[in-house]
């Protein structure tokens, strides 16, 4: 879809809606056709949270009379700094005090270290910015980029393309590149599960550096994983003489910890540009409550729920290993707690999603509304429905079962 309006008038104007807004519109008035419904779109992890987490925030809540500082308690950075050493087996210890700030959730950060990102790089006058985004993508990066009235470029990620944008298809177009404040790229994605390997993030580094601008890795789904860890951007970066410049990385505890209610997460890297965030931040983001700094302390030092967590969706993706293979070009991803599935043949995901909620009673997400059309005339979600295993196991069982059934999808086949 073309856009007319630019900035702060894009989001305003509802020339960009949030993928909830556009599922609302599109099945407004249709009746689930079967009962119980099951609601398989958002992304709100089910599992059991750190049964501490009540405890400690009780024997905290004195610090609710007190102003939190911007930057962290001293006990929080160092558990985070803990976390970090241990996960990524980092080769020098990350320094707690300056390449860390805990922030209100990833989303927060996510969106306001976009503010810092335009203001650090100076361009020719009449040179509009522009942020580079992994489309799919999340959408506190389309928020940021109009925000600072950059340009969104959005780079398809498609299955041809492992799922992340090609970066050598980007390399050749200096000319964006010289213009570019932000690049945003999620590893584990949401929605496909593609894992960025260490060499396609020394090369995302390795552009960010040449033509200084920021390296945004979303690793909010980190934790998540059937084998091997994802690596990290602070475990690559680390090892360059450049230590972390130019890189920053977000992560919570939503997913990990099934705690997105507690509003909890971090930003790391880059200690100068930090800096500069924690300054804009301490003039208008919120801080991070007391009490909510010292359970997640507690939170991120301990692994034994996250690895049942772990052990939690590994049974999910065992159970779609059952009964979806061989059907919507399944395959088990890498890490997160998402399904991409191809719709093509059954008339694409908006098709299906009301096929879906009609005839069985199972709500997806389009793919269509979490990414947007780019340079090519491609949305690379046009095809595919977001699927989240945040049910229990016999709620996605029965989904599946509905999904599968013969009659739902040839309704959805001759409704092409």
């Amino acid at each position: 879809m073309e856009h007319t309006h630019t900035g702060l008038a894009a989001l305003t104007s509802g020339a960009i809606l949030s993928p909830f807004t556009q599922l609302r519109r599109l099945l407004d008035g249709i009746q689930p056709g079967k009962s119980p419904a099951i609601d398989l779109t958002l992304g709100e992890p089910r599992e059991t949270m750190p049964s501490f987490v009540i405890e400690k925030l009780a024997e905290s809540q004195a610090l609710y009379a007190k102003y939190p500082p911007i930057r962290g308690s001293d006990e929080l950075r160092q558990a985070i700094a803990d976390f970090l050493q241990r996960r990524f087996h980092l080769a020098s210890p990350i320094n707690a005090a300056t390449e860390i700030i805990p922030t209100n959730g990833s989303r927060e950060g996510l969106f306001t270290a976009c503010l810092p990102a335009a203001g650090r790089k100076s361009l020719p006058a009449g040179i509009r910015p522009a942020v580079l985004l992994c489309n799919p993508y999340y959408q506190a990066y389309i928020g940021a980029a109009l925000a600072v009235n950059a340009e969104p470029v959005y780079l398809n990620a498609t299955k041809e393309t492992g799922h992340l944008p090609d970066l050598d298809v980007i390399a050749n177009d200096t000319a964006l590149l010289d213009r570019t404040i932000a690049f945003y790229v999620c590893s584990p994605a949401n929605p496909q599960g593609a894992v960025a390997s260490r060499d396609y993030i020394v090369q995302a580094l390795s552009l960010a550096r040449k033509h200084d601008f920021m390296l945004f890795l979303d690793e909010c789904y980190s934790e998540i994983y059937s084998n091997d860890p994802p690596t990290g951007g602070l475990e690559v970066a680390i090892q360059t003489p450049e230590r972390f410049a130019n890189l920053i990385v977000f992560n919570s505890l939503s997913k990990r910890s099934n705690l997105p209610g507690l509003r909890s997460g971090f930003c790391a890297g880059d200690a100068t540009f930090l800096d500069a965030l924690a300054e804009i931040r301490n003039s208008i983001a919120p801080q991070v409550p007391g009490p909510t700094q010292h359970a997640s302390a507690a939170v991120w030092a301990e692994e034994q729920h996250a690895s049942a967590n772990r052990q939690a969706y590994r049974a999910k993706f065992d159970l779609c290993d059952e009964m979806l293979a061989g059907r919507f070009g399944y395959v088990r991803p890498a890490g997160g707690f998402f399904l991409w599935l191809d719709m093509a043949q059954y008339g694409g995901g908006r098709n299906a999603t009301v096929t879906l909620w009609k005839r069985s009673g199972v709500k997806v997400l389009p793919g269509c509304f979490l990414a947007q059309t780019a340079q090519d005339g491609i949305n690379p979600g046009d095809d595919y429905v977001r699927v989240a295993l945040v049910q229990d196991l016999p709620t996605l069982r029965d989904a599946f079962t509905r999904i599968c059934d013969p009659a739902v999808l040839t309704a959805a086949a001759d409704a092409k």
